[in-house]
């Protein structure tokens, strides 16, 4: 595996694990959220729930980068793994990016970062679809 890819999965897994601790640490009331950094209708319950019904895309996502960079240091096939964990990447970030779109809400702070796990994916997949299994 690349460094570039494994930095890639590394930082997507890391953050989004971060933000879903954050977001269960919120919504029990053991932190506080400044209203700032919260997107635009959080506490309706329709959004609250839109947001949510991502966290098992967002966790097969990581657990499948995680797989991957596993298997890669152990020296077994990691292609697969990696290429899925990408491709729920890339479209949990155009779920959401399309969702805000519709909305025509272009908040940079939330617009920018689903972008950017929508695009930085694939960038990898194409090579990892393509590639042989066998090294």
């Amino acid at each position: 595996m690349s460094r570039g890819l494994m930095l890639g999965i590394l930082v997507t897994d890391l953050a989004f694990t971060l933000y879903w601790v954050v977001s269960a640490a919120y919504l029990a009331g053991l932190v506080d959220v400044p209203e700032a950094y919260l997107f635009s209708g959080y506490h309706d319950r329709h959004l609250m729930a839109w947001n949510w019904s991502f966290l098992p895309l967002d966790l097969a996502a990581t657990a499948f980068g995680a797989w991957a960079i596993l298997a890669s240091r152990q020296k077994r096939e990691w292609r697969t793994l990696a290429a899925v964990s990408l491709a729920l990447w890339s479209a949990a970030g155009g779920m959401a990016i399309a969702y805000w779109t519709l909305m025509g809400e272009f908040d940079p702070s939330w617009f920018l970062p689903n972008l950017l796990v929508f695009v930085w994916p694939l960038f990898f997949l194409p090579k990892l679809v393509l590639a042989p299994t066998s090294s």
